[in-house]
């Protein structure tokens, strides 16, 4: 009885100690770590939802955004989850949306879809906005509230898989490009 009970405070000091580890490297910006141990730590503490939506939350800000798919189906039994499972879906169907418009020429000029304050999301906004329109190689987007930063994006041809690049401007000094395929 000894053993077992030992075993299962054992396991209950290591879940507290990789959702620790997990919240200490998420505070650190260590964002493409966090999204790594939760993907790989994912089945055993897919019932855990703060894990979950960490995990989460480590993959979109390190721009895996199709990482989120997962999560976004396991989070639904807190009204906290549910928020949060809603906002990455925003943000993966928008990226999705995004992508098949600039590969495909998809006209996207008459979807209304909820808004977040994620970058993916900001010009995906921007880009709805231009309406019906030719398309083009690069796009360039201001801010609707900060003037001073700008948005380039466009589709950088690869061999395997084009990709979706989102460069962050502030004036004319490049702050972060964003990778999505």
């Amino acid at each position: 009885m000894k053993i077992i009970l030992l075993f299962i405070l054992s396991c209950n000091i290591y879940a507290l100690n990789i959702k620790k580890n997990l919240y200490t490297l998420y505070q650190n910006k260590q964002y493409e770590k966090v999204c790594t141990i939760g993907f790989n730590n994912f089945q055993k503490y897919k019932k855990d939802e703060e894990f979950v939506s960490l995990y989460a939350f480590g993959c979109l800000n390190a721009d895996f955004i199709d990482r989120l798919a997962i999560p976004i189906a396991s989070l639904k039994f807190s009204k906290e989850a549910r928020a949060n499972s809603a906002y990455f879906a925003v943000i993966l169907m928008q990226k999705k949306l995004l992508y098949h418009a600039l590969i495909d020429n998809y006209d996207l000029s008459f979807y209304i879809l909820p808004s977040t304050n994620f970058i993916l999301s900001k010009v995906f906004d921007l880009y709805v906005k231009l309406g019906k329109h030719k398309s083009k190689t690069i796009y360039n987007f201001k801010d609707t509230v900060d003037k001073k930063i700008n948005y380039k994006l466009y589709i950088k041809t690869e061999e395997r898989v084009n990709k979706m690049i989102i460069e962050e401007y502030y004036d004319t000094i490049l702050l972060k490009r964003h990778i999505y395929w």
